[in-house]
């Protein structure tokens, strides 16, 4: 099942990308099209730093204060996923990257990867199937 996911992720999702980039040049232009992947990969690639620098603020403040920094370092990591995403050509990875990145919606799906790791660490059940939800 986890294979098929994946499989459908990394085949359907630059499939999708594509028709959205082609019919983009068919009514801007090429020219514009090009500017409005560049210019996202430039705004998510400052957006990445400033939040991945202040990430790594938290982690150092709060492990100078002697506590573990849980959800400092879910934040970095989210981050990275995001600025990963944002390398990624495309208008729905780099709207999904910058949904990531806003620290507001960051606070909502890291509140959901936590619940999901608290609900394996109850149920004993710690694949990577069942985080993804198989």
């Amino acid at each position: 099942m986890i294979f098929v996911r994946l499989f459908l992720l990394f085949t359907l999702i630059p499939i999708i990308e594509l028709y959205i980039l082609m019919r983009l040049g068919a009514s801007f232009g090429v020219e514009i099209t090009l500017l409005i992947v560049i210019g996202t990969g430039i705004l998510g690639a400052y957006l990445a730093k400033r939040e991945g620098a202040a990430a790594w603020f938290k982690i150092q403040r709060e492990m100078s204060s002697g506590r573990f920094p849980g959800n400092e370092l879910l934040d970095g990591f989210l981050v990275l996923i995001a600025g990963i995403v944002l390398l990624t050509p495309g208008l729905l990875t780099d709207i999904t990257g910058f949904i990531i990145l806003f620290p507001g919606s960051r606070y909502l799906i890291r509140e959901f990867i936590k619940k999901r790791i608290k609900k394996m660490m109850n149920t004993g059940r710690s694949n990577i199937s069942f985080f993804i939800g198989g």
